[in-house]
């Protein structure tokens, strides 16, 4: 075998730069070129491109083989052993695919990478046709330069060092800047050294992965881009992984990229014009590529007052409670921000870096400047100029008037805005946005969503960040003398009502006009469409699904027309059953109509079968809305678009009649009918206050009259009707004694642990509570016995969480998969908060339930944990809650369907 040629290609002499293995083997053991081409199995094994340096294992012969006195080794295989390589320049080396070994009598072993095969194992790609082809890191996104010149809107990097350096306005010692080079950051702390700042915190605020490439005498960073979009930055990348551990992978790929492309490095820095680009970054060693930990952390060996934090924030919308817990960490951990510091020691100086310095550093800049408030006890609120006030959104107006001393916190947080308002204003941006918003004329599609939702989720997000600033701001007032005791997540939990409140965020449907039926924006759909008479009750009833509780006075039927509602009150006042007094409840959260003797409800006309809710409890409100809606159809005079079970003909209204219209009808020839209006959500749990009206209601009625029939109705008279059934039923035990409670369930299917509702969050509840087993068991009891006549509906609670949970494998989009998961979700929180209004019932039913459940929730549940359980929500016999962002409250209350509406109102 000529002496430049191997077994596996050309040998070449090992350079300084290539990666080379060695491995110490015994003395005894001494191999040849020749026989390695006999013995072809002997190969070495080594690990893969881009791991991590770890000893990984390699096969090599063992030294007490078989070896003869002339040292050759034997052709016949024999047994191997591992090793552990310990040499950190093996991370490049290809599993399995290795150049000829050539092993010396000093037992020193070499290989080489064969470049064919290391670049098999990534991507290329391009930008255009017209530039050149090369390596993509993580097989798809191209390096772009961070921050262009553009971007530098105070042109402060050549004098300070960073673009969009700035204080804080007034006496506070908080910086917010942009993304420096490695020689602009060394450039701001010598800035910060020489302004007398002693101790330094600074806070890399990005989310999003960035390195430092070496270029001239400085480092510059880069940032991953997708093809799609070079402007923006890659957000949720790293998955679980840090975006530490991303930036080291990141920069693995590139350093063997570049001795892929003989030390090249291809990037890009204008992204408008691709005018000379790729840019050839010359990459000599690993060490030519920079991470932020190096570039950041590194300052803690020359400085003593120096330290760095990584706190990622979104880029919009809010942080997640766990961003304010790592804050409040840093806080707790920091003995020059306690409260209990000595007076002469001067607070420390915050600085804060995002991209370009804008939006997450001008929140990150408020959130110091509420916490230096605090820590100087500086509560002095300066009012902002003399221009007029802008009128509050109703979250916000409901926010302050729940919070202790909500008008002072609100007027700190604007104060705050105010002071680091210098490049953004998170306030005018709610304002700004919400103008756009209600600005669109006609919309048009754009980048997947329409030009409304696009500005609808700007709003919304802005209108979270500004409500979460003062929620942290009345957690800073209340921990900050505790030293922080309480976390901020844990904190939340024990005031879950924020979360309600945020669920409110959006009651642009209040506003919504009527005209959008009259002018063909949305459809009237009958009830025979929505609520299929499964029960076959319309014949002797009149209105689909009457049903009542064996044994008990207690009904639940669809949305009845008049001719209905006379047929049941005739049925319940009869001879056999002799009610003198009917509580009737409408559980509906939509507006409804009855027209020319026949029900009817608004709906989208892409969206038939979504309900659009009412964000109000008000009944009052939604006889207004109705009212409204009665008036415009009968002052039109027009044919309107109608949809029936399998036809949408047209339709002119000679008569139209509201609910309560309907109602006070049947009032003058039935006095003892008593109608409330009381909405409860489609498919998720009613809210705590939901149960208190309902509870007070149940209550008075047998005060008044311990026989009287009770009645609910909803659209469809499944699923919210028989969740009031549920609390009417376990009320009127509670009053005259529970049933004997048995083991056996009348429902038996496949999986029947989870047919009982024994999942493991449920029972996380159950053993929490006092007679936890026995509360579930009485909800159980009152379950199958409404269900009892409901069979033919295939509606039970406890089935219906399993059995939408399995329809998620059967969905054929994302968006039907994340409804499915919501819908179960929503339906497994149903069932606990019956069991947590059951206990409710049995706790304080000795104070004849002068705490109500909304407070009693507030007071003892939540502090005994059970919100805490209620935020990690999910089948977690199946998936991990932190892998599901509807498993959290904040995000499950706030989207009660994964597809949302066309916007139609004003965002008040």
């Amino acid at each position: 075998m000529p002496s430049s040629h191997t077994l596996f290609g050309p040998w070449r002499k090992t350079s300084s730069r290539e990666k080379v293995l060695e491995v110490e083997i015994a003395p005894r053991l001494i191999l040849v070129a020749a026989d390695l081409w006999q013995l072809g199995c002997f190969c070495l094994w080594s690990m893969g491109t881009t791991a991590s340096a770890a000893p990984q294992p390699v096969y090599v012969a063992s030294p007490h083989d078989n070896v003869p006195a002339n040292g050759m080794a034997q052709s016949s295989m024999n047994p191997v052993h591992m090793v552990n390589i310990h040499n950190n320049k093996a991370k490049s080396i290809i599993t399995n695919k290795v150049a000829p070994v050539v092993i010396t009598y000093n037992c020193r072993q070499e290989f080489q990478i064969h470049d064919t095969v290391l670049k098999a194992n990534y991507k290329v790609g391009r930008i255009s046709d017209s530039l050149p082809e090369h390596y993509l890191v993580k097989g798809e996104y191209f390096m772009v330069q961070d921050v262009s010149s553009k971007a530098d809107v105070l042109n402060t990097t050549r004098s300070y060092g960073a673009p969009n350096f700035r204080q804080v306005k007034g006496a506070y010692p908080l910086y917010g800047m942009g993304q420096p080079t490695l020689n602009g950051f060394k450039q701001v702390l010598q800035r910060l050294q020489t302004k007398g700042q002693q101790e330094i915190i600074f806070f890399c605020i990005r989310e999003e992965p960035v390195v430092f490439l070496h270029k001239d005498d400085d480092f510059v960073p880069y940032t991953p881009r997708r093809k799609e979009n070079l402007h923006e930055n890659l957000q949720g990348l790293q998955g679980e992984e840090t975006v530490e551990s991303l930036e080291l992978s990141i920069r693995n790929e590139l350093d063997d990229f570049s001795k892929l492309s003989k030390n090249i490095l291809f990037v890009y820095n204008d992204i408008e014009f691709f005018k000379d680009e790729p840019q050839k970054l010359s990459i000599q060693c690993e060490e030519d590529i920079h991470v932020t930990e190096e570039v950041y952390k590194r300052p803690m060996f020359t400085m003593q007052g120096y330290r760095y934090f990584r706190l990622p924030l979104p880029m919009e919308g809010a942080p997640l409670e766990e961003d304010f817990d790592a804050f409040v960490n840093i806080l707790r951990e920091s003995p020059s921000l306690c409260l209990g510091r000595s007076a002469s020691r001067l607070p420390p100086t915050l600085v804060f870096s995002c991209q370009v310095g804008v939006g997450r550093t001008n929140l990150a800049m408020i959130l110091g400047t509420l916490v230096m408030k605090r820590l100087k006890g500086d509560s002095q609120v300066v009012e902002a100029g003399t221009s007029e006030p802008r009128p509050l959104f109703q979250v916000i107006q409901s926010l302050i008037k729940k919070l202790p001393n909500g008008q002072h916190l609100m007027e700190e947080v604007n104060h705050a805005i105010t002071l680091c308002s210098e490049m953004h204003n998170i306030k005018e941006a709610i304002y700004e946005n919400a103008s756009k918003l209600e600005g669109i004329g006609e919309d048009y599609q754009t980048q997947g969503s329409t030009t409304k939702e696009y500005f609808l989720n700007r709003t919304k997000q802005s209108l979270e960040r500004y409500f979460y600033l003062i929620v942290f701001n009345a957690y800073l007032h209340e921990q900050y003398p505790l030293a922080f005791v309480s976390n901020f997540s844990q904190w939340m939990c024990c005031h879950a009502w924020l979360y309600r409140l945020l669920a409110c965020m959006d009651v642009s449907e209040l506003s919504a006009p009527a005209e959008l039926l009259t002018k063909g924006a949305r459809v009237l759909v009958a009830d025979e469409y929505l609520a299929p008479d499964v029960l076959s009750t319309i014949r002797e009833m009149k209105v689909a699904n009457f049903r009542r509780v064996p044994k008990m006075p207690v009904y639940g039927v669809a949305q009845p027309t008049s001719e209905a509602i006379g047929a049941i009150l005739a049925h319940l006042t009869d001879e056999k059953r002799k009610h003198n007094h009917i509580l009737w409840i409408n559980v509906h959260e939509e507006l409804a109509l009855e027209g020319d003797g026949q029900i009817f409800i608004p709906r989208e006309p892409s969206c038939l079968d979504q309900p659009i809710p009412i964000p109000t409890s008000d009944p009052q409100l939604l006889q207004k809305l109705e009212t409204s809606l009665k008036e415009e159809i009968l002052r039109a005079q027009k044919w309107l678009e109608v949809t029936l079970e399998q036809e949408k003909p047209m339709k002119m209204f000679k008569s139209c009649l509201t609910i309560q219209e309907i109602f006070n009808q049947h009032k003058s020839s039935h006095q003892g009918l008593v109608y409330k209006r009381i909405p409860l959500p489609d498919c998720s749990s009613p809210r705590e206050e939901d149960f208190d009206k309902l509870h007070e209601a149940l209550r008075n009625a047998l005060a008044g009259d311990p026989h009287t029939a009770f009645v609910f109705n909803c659209v469809t008279g499944k699923s919210r009707s028989t969740t009031a059934m549920v609390v009417a039923v376990l009320t009127l035990w509670h009053f005259k004694g529970f049933p004997e409670c048995t083991d056996d369930g009348i429902i038996g299917v496949p999986d029947a642990k989870y047919t009982n509702g024994e999942f493991e969050v449920v029972m996380r509840v159950v053993r929490l509570l006092p007679d936890g087993h026995k509360r579930k068991k009485e909800v159980d009891l009152a379950l199958d016995s409404i269900s009892e006549t409901m069979t033919p509906m295939h509606y039970h609670l406890r089935e219906m969480i399993i059995s939408t949970y399995r329809q998620i494998k059967s969905e054929k989009t994302e968006k039907e998969c994340k409804q499915q998961l919501l819908r179960s979700l929503q339906f497994l929180e149903r069932y606990i908060y019956l069991i947590l209004f059951n206990t409710y019932l049995h706790l304080e039913k000795k104070d004849c339930w002068h705490r109500s459940f909304s407070v009693w929730m507030d007071q003892v549940a939540a502090r005994a944990g059970v919100y805490d359980i209620l935020n990690q929500l999910c089948f977690s016999e199946f998936e991990d809650p932190r892998e599901m962002p509807l498993a959290r409250l904040r995000y499950r209350w706030q989207h009660q369907y994964i597809q949302s509406l066309p916007f139609r109102g004003e965002f008040i």
